[in-house]
């Protein structure tokens, strides 16, 4: 039997870092078992780009499809690992792909935010799916730009990710988002595994 070495690269919701302006999630208890209800159970409040979430085409684009429009195929299969720190750039990007090879999925372990030039030649280079560990894809200033870039050509984003544990090289990704008709953004339980 093979072994699989698993890593969850999902930030804990409540204390993941929040993009600045959105609300930070919230938990309330709705009954108790310790104030002696017969169980308990508890609501929560979050903005749908709090904590380790997927974008969808709607988050820019008005009339475009929401997250249960992402193929499950698109947020499940092989995917690489790179090592990145800033902003990369168009040419960056280029050597990058040289160096990584045909890829569909690309997850940056670093501080990497993509130029929009970075984003047109991830596009053009047939990635599917790029996954970040800040809070945004994109830098401040060119965050509407590059989210357009990416999003017009249906590839999957995934923020706030850790991958603190995780070495530059080749997975399996598993990271669906949750399925919620009409949302902008769902939070999304991603999980690499080794072999």
């Amino acid at each position: 039997m093979t072994q699989m070495k698993l890593y969850d690269i999902t930030r804990e919701l409540m204390t993941a870092p929040v993009y600045p302006g959105d609300p930070s999630p919230r938990m309330t208890r709705l009954s108790d078992m310790a104030l002696g209800d017969a169980y308990t159970a508890s609501q929560i409040t979050l903005c749908l780009h709090n904590g380790t979430h997927a974008d969808a085409p709607c988050h820019f684009f008005p009339d475009a499809d929401d997250v249960t429009a992402i193929p499950l195929e698109q947020a499940i299969g092989e995917c690489t690992v790179a090592a990145f720190d800033g902003v990369l750039l168009g040419d960056e990007a280029e050597r990058l792909m040289r160096r990584v090879g045909a890829v569909e999925r690309l997850l940056f372990k670093g501080t990497a935010t993509l130029s929009q030039s970075a984003a047109f030649v991830l596009a053009d280079a047939g990635v599917r799916v790029i996954g970040v560990e800040g809070n945004s894809v994109a830098p401040v200033a060119e965050t509407a730009v590059v989210h357009r870039a990416l999003l017009s050509e249906h590839i999957l984003l995934l923020e706030n990710l850790d991958l603190s544990a995780v070495e530059e090289g080749r997975y399996f990704l598993f990271a669906a988002p949750l399925k919620i008709a009409g949302a902008d953004g769902a939070p999304v339980r991603a999980v690499l595994v080794e072999r």
